[in-house]
Order: structure tokens, then C-alpha cells, then sequence
């Protein structure tokens, strides 16, 4: 294998490495944006939803319990938990790929109950009381979705009102929602959470088509320069050498020794060229 094809192959090589590892950090890079971008989104549709379920408790729920009987409970207007859910389905209209849902382990509202990967979730934060938060990568529905959660606590004894005993509740929560399931709920116990779901499908396909598209930019630009590479080493040291070695040959015939070798060349070329001419000045020197 000659110098060329060797220094190609050599080159190639490296070009090739090159270009796997800027295509997988890429890749990489780009979901990992791609995830960040998520938990952004996730954590400002949580913040407006605990924002929401605040202002109904602290602001809305005060003034209407002074326009009503102690005993009368309507959930569009009393429940924090309600109102949040309520304001982000008005939000899912333009954003149907979002989803938010407030996990219950024991709910009022059947729709509000946990499935199995939000139950062990929330066994995971009555477990560690520390945790506030817990994020990442899962399958809902056959779709790959990225979710952010965060626990939800009996606080004070005001959640109790509803959620303690049931025949204490307000009798028209009891006759919405019946006193099977909801109840009995202990105070700092960890019973529910809120979770945003973000679809990460088109995310992680853009992050994929990204990285092809840097690998064949990359591929292209290996493949001009081994090309370039080519022509410079079949014009700069294959076709000297193979003039040098021919002119070599010929004096050791001695053939040709009366024609003086001219090499213009500084590097290492022109240095081989100086000492083969030398080498035929000895020659017809001697033969002289």
C-alpha cells in the first residue's frame, strides 16, 4: 500500500471517529435541551396551577362562604383543586398535547384517581419527605412522555373540612361526590399530586434529525478534504518520489547522468532531491 492510499486510509479513519463522536454528543446535546426545555414548560404550568388553587383558598373561597350557607359547597367556586383543573382544560384547548392532572390516591372525583405509575410516585414522596419534586422519562398511553411532579400534603386542618370525616362535610359535596371514597384523610400525609406530562416525541425526532444532519454536513466535509488530500499528495510527494526514484534507477544504470536534477523544494522532498543529485555529481566524478 502506497503512501497516498495509506495517508487517506489514515485519514479517513480519524474523519470517521470524528464524526461519530460529533454525532452522538450532538445528539445528546440536543435531547438533553430538548428535556430542559420540557421541565420548563412543566414547571410553569404547575406554578400557575398552585398559583391558581392558592388564590381560590386564600382570595375566592373566603368571599363566597360569606355569601353563603356554612353548609353549601360548590366546587366551581370552593375547590382549589377543582379550579385548577377546570382553568388548565380551558388551556388544553390550545395546547391538547399538555397534560396536567392532579393524582389522588383516595379522590373525590374518580377522575382525579392515581394510576399505578402515579400511586408508586406518590408512595415515593410520603416516603421521603424531603423530596419536592420528582421528573423523568416515561411511557403514558404508548407515547414517551417527559412528566415533572410535585407532592401534594394535608397541610393544615382545613383540607379536613372536606376530606376528613364525611359526615362532616358540606351535604352538597356529599351529594355530589357520596362518602365512599375522598375521606379520612390524615394531616401531613401525603395523599396526592400535581404532574405535567409534556410529550417528548417530536422533541427527541428533531434532536434525531439534527444529528443526521450534522453527521452528513461532517461526512461531506471529510470527504472534500480526503479528495483535496489526494491531489495534494499525488502532485506534492507521490509524483516526486516516483520522479526521484526513476532518476535513482537510471544513474544506477548509469543512464541519464549528464541531466542534473533541479528540485526547488524546501522540506524534505527538496532535501532527498539535493542528495540525489549529489550523489550524481560522485557518480560522474567517478566514472570521469
Amino acid at each position: 500500500m502506497g503512501i497516498r492510499m495509506r495517508s487517506i486510509l489514515v485519514m479517513g479513519i480519524l474523519g470517521l471517529l470524528a464524526i461519530t463522536v460529533i454525532g452522538i454528543t450532538s445528539y445528546k446535546l440536543s435531547v438533553k435541551n430538548a428535556l430542559d426545555e420540557a421541565k420548563i414548560k412543566s414547571n410553569i404550568i404547575l406554578n400557575y396551577a398552585m398559583a391558581t388553587k392558592k388564590y381560590m383558598k386564600q382570595v375566592q373561597r373566603p368571599l363566597v362562604k360569606e355569601l353563603i350557607e356554612s353548609d353549601r359547597f360548590y366546587p366551581e367556586l370552593m375547590s382549589g383543586f377543582v379550579t385548577a383543573r377546570g382553568t388548565f382544560e380551558l388551556f388544553k384547548e390550545s395546547s391538547p398535547d399538555y397534560i396536567f392532572k392532579q393524582a389522588t390516591l383516595d379522590p373525590l372525583n374518580p377522575v382525579n384517581r392515581a394510576d399505578q405509575n402515579e400511586a408508586e410516585l406518590i408512595k415515593k414522596f410520603d416516603q421521603n419527605p424531603s423530596l419536592k419534586s420528582s421528573e423523568g422519562i416515561i411511557s403514558k398511553n404508548g407515547v414517551e412522555v417527559f412528566y415533572f411532579a410535585q407532592p401534594i400534603k394535608v397541610a393544615s386542618s382545613g383540607c379536613l373540612t372536606c376530606h376528613g370525616d364525611p359526615y362532616d362535610a358540606p351535604k352538597d359535596q356529599v351529594e355530589i361526590y357520596g362518602t365512599e371514597t375522598g375521606y379520612n384523610w390524615k394531616l401531613n400525609d401525603t395523599v396526592a399530586a400535581f404532574v405535567v406530562y409534556i410529550p417528548t416525541e417530536s422533541a427527541i425526532a428533531a434532536a434525531k434529525k439534527l444529528s443526521f444532519t450534522l453527521v452528513m454536513i461532517g461526512a461531506g466535509g471529510i470527504f472534500a478534504m480526503l479528495l483535496i488530500l489526494w491531489f495534494f499528495l499525488d502532485r506534492s510527494v507521490v509524483l516526486p518520489i516516483v520522479q526521484l526514484a526513476q532518476r535513482t534507477e537510471n544513474f544506477s544504470l548509469g543512464e541519464n547522468l549528464d541531466e542534473p536534477i533541479t528540485g526547488k523544494s524546501k522540506d524534505e522532498i527538496g532535501t532527498l532531491a539535493q542528495a540525489i543529485e549529489r550523489l550524481r555529481i560522485s557518480l560522474v566524478k567517478l566514472l570521469q
